[in-house]
């Protein structure tokens, strides 16, 4: 399908106390149970796509080239003007072209979801969203878990048998 990569990662990029915590599960533990233990290839900027690199074609490219988005849903992604243009391309990508499946992480209460792009609330409404939950944190590594498996299921199909 001339997809590089299995999904593209997109999460709030500030940093603050709970920006900490997800750049870790965005960095460390996605990595380790998706690509480690199942075989996955994610896209994460700053990992994948460098600071400095024209951001907006590259991401841009880099999402044409994966067969999932997984969007971390936090309050401040949603409350975030710079992450915005991810987003846009992301969804547009998703709902318009309708080539994309997009797998929304709630990464913390979100609450009501009237304060939501509407392309967002159309995909929640449509699919809902994967939330993690504070017990997850306690053992993150477990690609067993409930949250893991749920991830998987709306994932591409690997290369890899597990």
């Amino acid at each position: 399908d001339g997809k590089i990569y299995d999904a593209y990662v997109i999460y709030p990029k500030n940093h603050t106390n709970e920006a900490n915590f997800v750049e870790y599960f965005v960095y460390q533990i996605m990595p380790d149970i998706l690509e480690n233990k199942c075989g996955y290839k994610l896209c994460i900027y700053g990992r994948d796509v460098y600071p400095g690199e024209d951001a907006a074609s590259a991401i841009e490219k880099r999402m044409q080239k994966s067969r999932r988005l997984i969007i971390l849903l936090t309050q401040q992604l949603i409350n975030s003007k710079e992450d915005a243009y991810d987003q846009h391309i992301a969804l547009y990508n998703a709902l318009v072209q309708n080539d994309t499946k997009v797998i929304l992480l709630e990464m913390e209460t979100i609450g009501t979801y009237g304060n939501l792009q509407e392309s967002l609330r159309f995909i929640i409404k449509q699919q809902g969203t994967i939330k993690w939950k504070e017990e997850h944190t306690v053992h993150p590594q477990s690609p067993n878990s409930k949250f893991w498996k749920q991830v998987r299921y709306h994932m591409p199909l690997t290369r890899m048998s597990s």
